[in-house]
């Protein structure tokens, strides 16, 4: 490119320079601008420099000059996300078992440029994508962004769900044939990514992992199913389901050891009424989906939990002791 034939972009890589050079640790001086925007074969004079700075400040860039050592130095301070922000973003994109290894990456690059690049190297240091377990499904990402829009547009969806065999190979259920329902909320819970919907044929509401929807597309039948999303509240739905399996809804009371109260507070909330039994127990009533994997999850607090009622409940968890027992005699 000739030289000068960027001299109207000049402002623009200036604030491109600041941006990926500096921080609050790493300044620059007016020679090294001059110098930087000499490489994108631009010319300027330090008078020119110091009226886009102030452009820049005008148009909302917080942009500090220090004096020291007999020279000026600039740099950005305030940004729109703090490093410690930045951070917490990679922590979610590498976490986050319903996003593939190739899109994490891909979405942690993008996340870097936000910062400068000193800062930018400080996220690459905690960055460990490559050994989590992550979904193979890199559909994901569009499958949620088709949901959305048919939510925003109040379509129904049709889709095709499928379950791993034990040959690692993805099995379609129905043998094949498309699921039809109307989509209402998406739920990030136990690693997975769900869509909350409406099924008209059963005349209730579902859930499905998104990672395991295949060929989503929006169809033109309006969603159904508005009075039971008329008060649906997602938090609430979330905590009544354990590992979002299903099951019927039943008020069950368990008692606990005090020791155990953080555990319950952290499964259901600050607002669940706690009642005193004595002074080494307390009680609780919550509404839950029963299952299996509610009652192994009561039986992992270990001897300090127990379930009380209703005592169709507590026959369930003598059955799934009684299965054990057989199971591993």
């Amino acid at each position: 490119m000739a030289k000068g034939a960027n001299q109207k972009l000049k402002i623009m890589y200036l604030m491109k320079i600041l941006l990926e050079q500096t921080d609050e640790d790493h300044s620059i001086s007016m020679s090294e601008i001059l110098s930087a925007l000499n490489q994108y074969g631009i010319t300027a004079e330090r008078k020119s420099i110091y009226n886009d700075l102030e452009s820049l400040r005008q148009f909302g860039m917080d942009i500090i000059g220090e004096h020291r050592d007999r020279m000026y130095y600039y740099h950005v301070g305030k940004r729109q996300f703090e490093l410690a922000e930045l951070k917490l973003l990679v922590d979610s994109v590498q976490s986050a078992k319903f996003i593939t290894v190739k899109k994490s990456n891909e979405l942690i690059k993008k996340i870097e440029s936000l910062a400068s690049r000193h800062e930018a190297s400080q996220l690459q240091r905690q960055v460990y994508v490559a050994n989590r377990i992550k979904t193979m499904n890199g559909s994901i990402y569009y499958n949620v962004d088709e949901i959305h829009g048919a939510i925003a547009a109040n379509r129904q969806i049709r889709f095709q769900y499928f379950q791993w065999n034990v040959k690692k190979e993805m099995k379609l259920r129905r043998d094949g044939a498309y699921y039809q329902i109307s989509p209402w909320a998406l739920s990030w819970d136990d690693e997975n990514y769900y869509l909350i919907a409406f099924d008209s044929a059963e005349g209730k509401i579902k859930h499905f992992r998104v990672d395991k929807m295949l060929r989503i597309e929006s169809v033109k039948d309006r969603r159904e199913g508005r009075e039971q999303f008329k008060e649906f509240d997602m938090a609430v739905y979330a905590r009544k389901m354990f590992g979002m399996y299903g099951g019927r809804e039943e008020n069950v009371k368990l008692c606990c050891e005090n020791k155990l109260v953080g555990a319950i507070i952290d499964r259901f909330g600050k607002e669940v009424s706690i009642m005193k039994e004595d002074e080494q127990h307390f009680s609780v009533n919550v509404k839950v989906a029963v299952s299996n994997q509610f009652i192994h999850w009561v039986m992992a607090l270990g001897a300090g939990a127990k379930i009380v009622g209703p005592e169709s409940v507590v026959a369930e968890v003598k059955e799934e002791i009684a299965r054990l027992e057989k199971q591993y005699k």
